[in-house]
C-alpha cells in the first residue's frame, strides 16, 4: 500500500475501548457454568444470559446511530464504556438468575455503543487502510478477551471466587479516561452522522456481507460460549480446566488476527476470507469427531485460528462498500453481531437439551458451509 499507517491516541483509544468491551463479551462464556451451578439453570437459561447481551446489541443496531447522532460520538463513547463496568458490578451482585441476566442485557444495550463507534471511526480515520485499522483493533481486543477466562479460573479459589474477574477489570474506564480524556474523535467530511447520505439505503452488497457477518460472528460466539461445557460433558475435562481452556481458542484468535492484519496488506480480503474458512473448517472437524483432550484442544485451537480474521475482514468489505456511510453502516454491522448472539447461542443450548451437547455442536459446521457459500455468492458482485 502506498500510504503508510499511523497509530495516532484516538487509535490506541480505540482499540483499548474495543478490548474492554470484548473481555466483558467474552467472559460470559467462563462464567455460564458456575452461574448455572449456583443458581441451577438448566443449558438453556444459561444460555439466556447471551440472549440477554444480544438483546441489547440488537436494540443499539438499530437505533444507536440516533443516540450518537443526538450525544455525539465522545460521549456516547463513554457512555458505553462507564456502562459497562456499572453493568459488571450489577451482575456480580447479581443473587437471581433475572438480576443476572437484567445485567447482561444493560452491559449488552449501553456498552455496544463501543461496538458501533469504534469501527466507524477507526474507518474515519484510517479510509482505505482501514482493514489493517480494524484487523489491529481485533488483535488487542482478542489479547484481552483471552485474560477473560484465565481471571476466571485464577480467581476461582481467592476471596470473592469468580465475581473478582468482573470486579477488578470493571474499573478500567476510569483509568483510559484519566489518559486519554483529552483525545479528540475524526470526523469526516463531511460528518457521516450528519451527511444526506446517510437517510439512503445501504446498497445490496452492504447486506449480502452483512449475513455473512451473522454467519461468522454465529461460529465464534457459539465456540466461545459452549466450549467450556462441551469440553467437560463431552471430552470429560474438569469444570475450572475446561473454562480456562477457552483461552486456547482466544490465544488463537491473537494469532490468527495478528497474521491476518499484515496478509490483509498482501492479499485481498475476500480471498482471505476464503482461506479462513477453510482453515476453521479443519480445526472443527478435528474438535467436533475426537474423543481425546489433547486432540480437542488442537482442534479448539485450529478452529480459532481460521475463525479469526473472518469477523474485521468481512466488517472492513461491508463498510467498504457503503458509500462512506460509516454510522450507519457500523451500527448495522452491530445489528448482525445481535442477531448471531441472539439466535444461535440460544439454538445450540436448546438443542444440547434436546440432543446432547455433541451432537448440537455440529450447528457449527454447517455455519461454516454456510459462509463459504454466501462468499461464492457475492463473487461476482465485487
Amino acid at each position: 500500500m502506498a500510504q503508510s499507517f499511523h497509530r495516532d491516541r484516538f487509535t490506541w483509544l480505540a482499540y483499548l475501548l474495543l478490548a474492554f468491551y470484548g473481555y466483558f463479551l467474552n467472559i460470559l462464556g467462563p462464567i455460564t457454568p458456575f452461574l448455572k451451578d449456583e443458581l441451577n439453570l438448566s443449558y438453556t437459561v444459561s444460555s439466556l444470559h447471551f440472549t440477554a447481551f444480544a438483546i441489547g446489541i440488537l436494540l443499539v443496531g438499530l437505533s444507536g446511530h440516533i443516540l450518537i447522532q443526538r450525544i455525539g460520538r465522545w460521549h456516547a463513547l463513554w457512555l458505553g464504556a462507564f456502562g459497562i463496568s456499572v453493568s459488571a458490578f450489577l451482575l456480580l451482585a447479581g443473587q437471581s438468575v433475572e438480576f443476572t441476566i437484567g445485567a447482561s442485557f444493560c452491559m449488552g444495550l449501553v456498552g455496544s455503543l463501543i461496538l458501533v463507534i469504534v469501527p466507524s471511526a477507526l474507518s474515519d480515520r484510517h479510509g482505505e487502510l482501514r482493514a489493517v485499522a480494524l484487523s489491529e483493533a481485533n488483535v488487542i481486543a482478542s489479547l484481552v478477551s483471552m485474560a477473560a477466562p484465565l481471571m476466571v479460573g485464577w480467581s476461582v479459589h481467592l476471596p470473592g471466587g469468580w465475581r473478582l474477574a468482573l470486579g477488578t477489570v470493571a474499573f478500567a474506564p476510569f483509568l483510559m479516561r484519566l489518559g486519554f480524556g483529552h483525545t479528540t474523535l475524526p470526523q469526516s467530511t463531511p460528518r457521516p452522522e450528519d451527511s444526506p447520505s446517510t437517510r439512503q439505503p445501504l446498497p445490496i452488497l452492504f447486506w449480502m456481507y452483512w449475513v455473512a457477518l451473522v454467519l461468522a460472528v454465529s461460529v465464534e460466539f457459539c465456540m466461545i460460549f459452549w466450549s467450556a461445557n462441551y469440553l467437560e460433558n463431552t471430552l470429560g475435562m474438569l469444570k475450572v480446566d475446561a473454562a480456562q481452556a477457552i483461552s486456547i481458542f482466544l490465544a488463537a484468535m491473537i494469532i490468527g488476527r495478528l497474521a491476518g492484519s499484515r496478509l490483509v496488506q498482501l492479499f485481498s480480503a475476500r480471498r482471505l476470507v476464503i482461506a479462513s474458512i477453510f482453515v476453521a473448517s479443519i480445526g472443527f472437524l478435528i474438535f467436533w469427531t475426537t474423543n481425546t483432550i489433547i486432540l480437542g484442544l488442537a482442534g479448539l485451537f485450529v478452529t480459532g485460528f481460521g475463525v479469526a480474521s473472518l469477523y474485521p475482514l468481512l466488517l472492513s468489505l461491508a463498510i467498504g462498500v457503503a458509500n462512506n456511510n460509516t454510522v450507519q453502516a457500523s451500527t448495522r454491522a452491530t445489528l448482525a453481531s445481535g442477531t448471531a448472539i441472539l439466535t444461535l447461542p440460544l439454538v445450540l443450548g436448546r438443542l444440547a437439551d434436546t440432543v446432547g451437547i455433541h451432537q448440537a455442536y455440529g450447528v457449527v459446521g454447517v455455519l461454516l458451509i454456510g459462509i463459504f457459500l454466501f462468499m461464492l455468492v457475492t463473487a461476482g458482485k465485487v
